[in-house]
């Protein structure tokens, strides 16, 4: 399973990219884990929008697939500067490429992130889950 260092990880198996990037804009995604284990997603929805703040640690909308449903968490504090309207409209690319064009929304990161785990945290616990 593909669990890539450049990214960092909370423990709801979201994923976060660009943390050292200019303007504090980071991308937020859905591990391979956890699309593996939700099988074919076939809904997203969001509870926020453009221009609106997320929590870290907080449920900020629903992920449904043929198994269930499940929450999606935003690993970071920040206001959401865009959402991938290609995953709303077919949500099962985040099966297909969860690391690429399966990204679901960006933030303008506002705290610091402080609990994110790197690639090999990340791997040892979904190995002991």
């Amino acid at each position: 399973m593909s669990v890539p260092e450049q990214l960092r990880y909370s423990e709801e198996h979201e994923w976060v990219s660009g943390l050292e990037s200019e303007g504090g804009i980071v991308t937020v995604g859905i591990t391979q884990h956890a699309a593996d284990a939700l099988g074919e997603i076939v809904y997203l929805e969001l509870s926020s929008g453009e221009g609106d703040t997320v929590e870290a640690g907080e449920a900020c909308g629903e992920v449904e697939s043929t198994k269930s449903v499940s929450d999606l968490y935003s690993p970071v504090s920040g206001e959401i500067t865009a959402i991938n309207s290609a995953v709303i409209d077919e949500p099962k690319v985040i099966n297909d490429d969860p690391y690429g064009e399966g990204w679901i929304f960006k933030v303008r990161v506002s705290d610091e992130p402080g609990d994110l785990l790197d690639a090999a945290a990340y791997t040892k616990l979904i190995e002991e889950s």
